[in-house]
């Protein structure tokens, strides 16, 4: 009778990142995963490839990512570009957006397990209420093998 398929198929990080951008009205974005003491890219959409480069594996404490790791606390900058605080490393600069996002993503056991980075093309503050919404909703990031 042969094989019979599946009709599931398990959604990508890159398809759920896609889905994640849509729905918040986002530009960009990246998941970057927990491997041993690295963070390593797993998808990214309208990253540029200078960017995506430097930003595949990244160390606690690097950039909006690594300190999101580190504080294990969402980091915001209203203005990618223009940002002063040090959280913003040059090469996101490069980014098309201004507004950007680090999110801790945990697993069951609330360990760390991935980051979401997503930016959006004006400036903009976040409430620690919309900060909550974002931390709820990436917590949807599909889990890994």
């Amino acid at each position: 009778m042969g094989a019979v398929g599946t009709t599931f198929k398990p959604v990508t990080n890159e398809a759920w990142l896609r889905s994640f951008l849509t729905e918040h009205g986002a530009v960009a974005g990246t998941v970057h995963l927990l491997d041993g003491d690295l963070l390593r890219l797993s998808a990214a959409v309208n990253i540029p490839p200078p960017v995506v480069k430097v930003t595949e594996i990244i160390p606690k404490g690097k950039g909006m990512a690594g300190l999101c790791w580190e504080r294990d606390e969402v980091v915001a900058t209203c203005n990618l570009k223009s940002d002063t605080t040090g959280d913003v490393r040059p090469g996101a600069k490069a980014v098309d957006a201004q507004a950007a996002l680090a999110i801790p993503v945990h697993a069951a056991s609330g360990a760390l397990r991935a980051v979401v980075g997503i930016a959006f093309m004006g400036e903009r503050d976040f409430s620690e209420q919309e900060l909550s919404g974002f931390r709820d909703a990436a917590a949807s990031l599909p889990q890994g093998d």
